[in-house]
């Protein structure tokens, strides 16, 4: 199948180059005016025809097979105006074209943005949603404004609880999503117990989700893919935004120099004054230490017109001290540092390519000391890459990419009790992979996309092939049918606590450990309906087999064989979603519904002898979400967000039972139990509003001033329930809530 697939990739090129000789073609960058930041997945419309497409992950654009003669470029981004340019080609002529797009709001007088369907279809890809960092800022938060709680409100995404900033998409776990920063993989995205995301949305550029059915440019996970693009850095001028929360304040500054751009941001929580009124008020549970704070950091170096150099860094860190008993205490370090440097080359206006080197380390080193006896567990990730990707325009009808991926993933895990070590695993692994992807338009209402990615993990000498393929049919100008299909194959699994991300431990396939691997089949309909108003109806099945897990039945893992460790099952999810977006206008907003059905089953869980399927506690099968912001005026601007969703599977005691006659000595109690997360909760649903205010501050600055309410009409949505035996023999339960009450949130930030 891959010789196949290269000769056939072969063949298209040497075709399309022998036809490609007389034509012209148009290419360059699309950039925002104000800034000078490249714009992803920018529009280019041939006005009068229906030919098009759009910018790449670095803001480049190609249009070929263009015949000579006068053409208008018609260039567009939502939240921007439009602009057209005429263009005059000659037989052959390779015309380099820089564009430059003024936001809606950089002309005086009020601009009311607009982009038509044609100019809108390159970004609608299956499975795909782009996520604006002015939408993460402006709506409602628990605490902060945050990256990943934005994308949860999209369909196909589900959270945990109201204090988890975790992406359960289409069915799959936290750890079926591969997060990607600036082309680096991240292993723990969480601050604050998982309450935030490690993204610092002052300084994200760009957010995109691949929800299923992704291409094969990305791999290494079952699920989803989470591709998130620092901000290069203004380039016209030195900037900067404070913005000062009750619990967590952020800033940044950007700015050009002679070969390029710069931006640094940082962020802290402070929260140290709530702790030490708590702590004066003798509460028990309250930290005596706690705070997180992360970096954000990016330099670009323009060594010529086709060449750009990047490098950019995050760091970031939780720090906990916390008393939980008498004589018991937690003392908790966990993080993330990643490290990338990226060369960008357009080789000609066919062939353009980045090269990166990648450098990510996660951490976590929780301590606890109960009676006076220390319980330490060291976990650390290691990864260092190289990977290569390019894209090649061989004519009008194909597009080609392809690709590697190679590296060195290395983990540790190291248990002490009591000052003596009682479990160390360590696992080295190169790994590599390559990818060949060929997009082929035989005319404007047919697109087929092929590809093949090839995997190695060297612990255990897994090669896997995994292909891809999707195709999209245009009914109308504004309507299209699309079906996508996928293998996927996944050599790590995450163990963690839902309630709390600080230990989250990963781990590897290994000689008896074989990797995970899943089927996606997706398909949808998107259409437009008017000039303002987007329709998108995806459904989706995926399976899921050889998922690998610790055995929660062994008693003790010191001296196990690493292969013993593990318990293996299956799952599947199928479910459709709807999203209706209105991008633009003074009311502006979105709403997604997802059904959604997900399962998982293990042999002899949760009883011995069992191999049913059962749902897990993230399974929702209704979940709605609508966000709407109002521009009142030119400096009031309305939002709110609204969500409801089944309530989370758990497991119900039913009756209890005693043990009579016990040689031990003492009364033994237990609980029969109902089958396994065959309860629900009830169902959750959720009213946040905002109000934010612009204007002038002090004639240096502009500022927003943020003022939010969560949970408006105060639901008491359930997080858990707490069971525990009475004196009189009975079962009580308690209602643990999520946000208990209505809580105001402020903010208040400067631009200078």
């Amino acid at each position: 199948m891959t010789r196949a697939l290269l000769s056939f990739a072969l063949f298209s090129i040497l075709v399309a180059g022998a036809q490609a000789q007389d034509r012209a073609s148009v290419s360059g960058f699309v950039r925002d005016s104000a800034t000078g930041e490249t714009l992803l997945l920018a529009n280019i419309l041939v006005v009068g025809t229906s030919g098009g497409t759009a910018t790449n992950t670095s803001g480049y654009y190609t249009l070929t097979g263009l015949s000579p003669g006068s053409y208008t470029l018609r260039f567009s981004y939502i939240g921007y105006q439009d602009r057209d340019e005429v263009v005059d080609l000659d037989l052959g002529e390779k015309l380099r074209l820089d564009v430059s797009l003024d936001p809606q709001g950089y002309v005086v007088g009020e601009v009311l943005v607009t982009a038509s369907a044609e100019t809108e279809e390159e970004a609608r890809t299956l499975g795909v949603a782009q996520l604006k960092t002015d939408l993460v800022r402006s709506l409602p938060a628990v605490l902060e404004a945050d990256v990943f709680r934005s994308l949860q409100l999209l369909p196909g995404v589900k959270a945990a609880s109201d204090y988890s900033a975790g992406l359960y998409v289409r069915g799959g776990s936290p750890d079926q999503t591969l997060i990607l920063i600036d082309r680096t993989t991240v292993y723990n995205p969480s601050h604050f117990f998982g309450f935030f995301s490690t993204f610092n949305p002052d300084a994200v550029k760009d957010v995109r989700l691949y929800k299923g059915g992704y291409p094969a440019e990305y791999g290494g996970r079952l699920g989803a893919v989470v591709d998130i693009y620092n901000k290069d850095g203004n380039r016209n001028e030195t900037r900067g935004r404070l913005s000062v929360g009750l619990l967590a304040s952020r800033a940044i500054v950007e700015g050009p120099y002679s070969k390029g751009s710069w931006m640094l941001a940082i962020r802290r929580s402070t929260l140290e004054p709530l702790l030490s009124v708590l702590q004066d008020q003798d509460i028990d549970g309250i930290p005596e230490r706690f705070y997180f704070v992360d970096a954000n950091g990016k330099v670009n170096f323009d060594l010529s017109e086709n060449d750009r150099l990047s490098a950019s860094f995050y760091a970031g860190q939780d720090k906990l001290l916390l008393p939980f008993l008498d004589d018991a205490s937690v003392d908790l370090a966990y993080g993330n540092r990643t490290f990338s440097t990226n060369w960008t080359r357009i080789f000609s206006d066919r062939l353009f390519s980045n090269f990166t080197v990648t450098s990510s380390r996660y951490f976590s080193r929780p301590e606890f000391e109960i009676a006076g006896t220390p319980i330490t567990r060291s976990n650390n990730v290691f990864d260092q890459s190289v990977k290569g990707d390019f894209e090649f325009i061989a004519g009008r009808d194909h597009e080609l990419s392809g690709g590697f991926w190679t590296g060195i993933f290395t983990f540790r895990l190291r248990d002490e009790f009591d000052g003596e070590e009682s479990l160390f695993k360590r696992i080295q692994s190169a790994y590599g992979a390559a990818y060949i992807q060929d997009t082929y338009r035989p005319n404007p209402l047919w697109k087929l996309t092929g590809g093949l990615r090839a995997n190695y993990f060297a612990e255990g000498s897994y090669f896997r092939l995994e292909p891809r393929f999707s195709v999209e049919r245009q009914i109308s100008p504004g309507s299209r049918l699309q079906i996508g299909y996928g293998r996927y194959y996944q050599f790590l699994t995450l163990i963690s606590n839902e309630l709390f991300t600080g230990s989250d431990i990963w781990l590897t396939t290994a000689e008896d450990v074989p990797p995970a691997f899943g089927d996606q089949f997706v398909a949808g309909y998107k259409t437009a309906v008017g000039k303002d108003l987007r329709v998108d109806l995806e459904f989706y099945y995926r399976s899921m087999r050889e998922l690998f897990e610790l055995d929660p039945r062994l008693p003790d893992a010191s001296g196990v064989e690493y292969g013993e460790l593990f318990r293996f099952g299956e799952g599947f999810a199928y479910g459709s979603e709807i999203f209706v977006e209105k991008p633009s206008g003074r009311l502006s907003g979105f709403a997604g519904y997802t059904f959604g059905i997900t399962r998982r089953r293990y042999p002899n869980f949760p009883n011995i002898g069992d191999f049913d399927y059962y749902p897990p506690k993230y399974d929702r099968t209704h979940d709605l979400n609508v966000v709407a912001s109002y521009r009142l005026s030119s400096r009031w601007t309305l939002s709110s967000v609204f969500t409801a969703a089944t309530g989370q599977a758990y497991t119900r005691p039913q009756s209890q039972y005693r043990t009579l006659d016990n040689p031990l000595g003492s009364e033994v109690k237990d609980v029969l139990v109902s089958p396994f997360n065959a309860a629900r909760l009830p169902a959750y649903h959720r009213l946040d509003v905002g109000a934010s205010l612009f204007g002038r501050f002090f004639g240096f600055a502009d500022y927003e001033l943020q003022l939010q309410v969560l949970n408006v009409y105060n639901r008491r949505n359930i997080w858990f329930y707490f069971f525990e035996f009475e004196n009189d023999n009975t079962v009580s339960r308690t209602e643990v809530p999520q946000i208990p009450v209505p809580i105001p949130n402020i903010s208040f930030t400067l631009n200078f």
